[in-house]
């Protein structure tokens, strides 16, 4: 009796085997189909159609087979109803994309073009507006196509800042490498405290020198950063004492690379109470105190 079983139980297991493999072609939306579900739907359809084979000799045999407590297609039909435990998919791939809200696409898409309309020196992430050409009251000072930075990585500076967009990039970079991730677990940090920026006069204001790097749209002075909770960490308070010495001290250290000078309170008199950043390049490289 289990001989002539045979026969009839393979024909089932070799009809399915078309209506298996064209599957993933039939499907009313192919266009939304993602290419992870079509790999997981058949590897369960191979495994079913084994787990069958599987289950018909098991059958045929009769009691000198071990009963399949748990078929293999079970199991794989239940991690492909938990895509998210699957390890060959990332944590941004869905498998099913068209299942995601239209009205959170439209707001994500709108944010975007606003921001990217509020962008200046053709990064999204500086957002400001176009100063021109900015003239100076004295012999050196001046700003040729300068811009207007009120934020960079989407942290607000205090003030709109003039300078040039080489002076924005490199802020951007700083905050966007060294000041975010050093405040992130005591902020997150939401706004610089800018102490100065453009201004058409000397180093140090002292009569005679030579045109500071803030006459030319190159420099901006930080002197605090303030956190989401409302909490200013100053560069006066905190560069020498406190909890936040470590953080300071790493910002200022990861500015000497995005800017040519970095300056802070160990520099001299004149920055006890802030960093002092600029974009002059130096024949020796880096100059950083």
């Amino acid at each position: 009796m289990a001989r002539a079983l045979l026969p009839a139980t393979l024909a089932v297991v070799l009809c399915a085997l078309p209506v298996a493999a064209t599957a993933p072609e039939t499907s009313l939306r192919p266009q939304a189909r993602a290419p992870q579900s079509v790999a997981v739907t058949a590897a369960v359809q191979e495994a079913s159609v084994q787990a069958a084979a599987a289950e018909a000799a098991a059958f045929v045999v009769g009691s000198r087979a071990r009963p399949v407590s748990r078929p293999v297609s079970d199991q794989l039909v239940q991690v492909a109803a938990r895509p998210a435990d699957l390890p060959s998919l990332g944590p941004d791939v869905s498998l099913r994309p068209y299942m995601r809200p239209k009205a959170v696409e439209e707001e994500a898409f709108f944010k975007r073009r606003k921001k990217r309309k509020g962008s200046v020196c053709g990064n999204i992430e500086i957002q400001g507006q176009a100063a021109g050409d900015v003239p100076g009251k004295i012999r050196g000072c001046g700003i040729d196509d300068a811009v207007r930075v009120t934020s960079v990585s989407g942290v607000r500076l205090s003030r709109a800042s003039l300078m040039t967009c080489d002076t924005a990039r490199s802020l951007n970079t700083w905050v966007e490498r060294s000041v975010i991730p050093t405040f992130r677990r005591r902020g997150p940090v939401v706004e610089l405290k800018v102490a100065a920026h453009y201004a058409c006069r000397t180093r140090n204001n002292r009569p005679g020198a030579k045109i500071s790097e803030h006459g030319k749209g190159r420099a901006i002075d930080i002197s605090a950063f303030r956190m989401k909770d409302g909490e200013e960490i100053t560069v006066l308070d905190g560069w020498k004492r406190g909890s936040s010495r470590k953080l300071l001290r790493r910002v200022w250290k990861g500015a000497c690379g995005p800017f040519g000078t970095v300056l802070g309170p160990d520099a001299d008199r004149y920055h006890q109470d802030h960093f002092h950043f600029d974009t002059a390049k130096h024949r020796s490289g880096k100059y950083c105190r």
